[in-house]
């Protein structure tokens, strides 16, 4: 399974990349797989702003329909248009193409996230 070292986690399998005062977020590689092919990705309007586990849109596959959930706080300052027409970008690229939003964080935004290794060791006792 495909865990990067530099990305944050949450335990409901959405990711962060930590840039600055900027957030990149998506779904994990496990997320994504458990999911099925996706088909439809709904995500929130720039200017948007979220707060931690708040749900921001939903990711609909040929399994099942999942609602996504924010891994920080902050406004929403781009999403990814070309989940539009290509929601495959989801499964075939989850931490690189098949983003979804971009935050501009609010103020000590990432100190609940898990590191990859608290990540695998949440996978493997959640698969127990």
């Amino acid at each position: 399974m495909n865990i990067p070292e530099e990305l944050r986690y949450t335990q409901t399998h959405e990711w962060a990349r930590i840039e600055g005062d900027t957030a990149t977020v998506g779904i994990t590689d496990h997320a994504q797989a458990e999911l099925g092919d996706v088909v439809f990705v709904d995500l929130p309007q720039v200017g948007r702003t979220l707060a931690v586990g708040e749900v921001f849109g939903s990711v609909d596959s040929v399994k099942a329909s999942s609602e996504l959930y924010s891994p920080v706080a902050g406004e929403v300052i781009e999403v990814n248009s070309r989940l539009d027409s290509s929601s495959e970008l989801v499964n075939s690229d989850p931490y690189g193409q098949g983003w979804m939003i971009r935050v501009k964080l609010a103020a000590s935004a990432t100190d609940h996230l898990l590191t990859a290794d608290e990540y695998r060791r949440f996978l493997e006792e959640s698969a127990e």
